[in-house]
């Protein structure tokens, strides 16, 4: 009797390549919405290009960019889309380390996980 594996190759490789789709699309969506408030609100804003702005304090974290994308402040949201942008491939390992997992390829999990430690040390600073 043929038991059907639940995990195979292809079908891993199927649900990583929705996921990044899915990210990347959901990310431009994102960030599109924020642009297109940014230029309803400041289109018609003369531009300075004497004066260098950086990015305000509160969008510099976590935090301040989800309240701000709340507020539908235009610059929080595009920073949340590439928030999204950035959390597409780490989504994509971290799935990556469950479909080895299920496959029971400990191999590939040690590795996937090495690769998911070394992305985290350096998103978050500590690189």
């Amino acid at each position: 009797m043929l038991v059907k594996k639940l995990w195979t190759d292809q079908r891993i490789e199927d649900i990583v390549g929705n996921l990044l789709r899915t990210g990347v699309s959901l990310s431009a969506f994102v960030v599109l919405c924020g642009a297109a408030i940014y230029l309803v609100r400041h289109g018609l804003s003369p531009a300075n290009y004497r004066i260098f702005y950086g990015e305000p304090s509160d969008l510099r974290s976590l935090h301040g960019i989800v309240r701000g994308a709340r507020g539908l402040h235009s610059r929080a949201i595009i920073q949340l889309g590439l928030l999204l942008l950035i959390a597409t491939p780490v989504a994509r390992v971290a799935f990556s380390i469950f479909g080895f997992a299920a496959e029971r390829d400990r191999l590939y999990v040690l590795f996937t996980v090495v690769v998911l430690a070394v992305l985290a040390f350096s998103l978050l600073g500590l690189a």
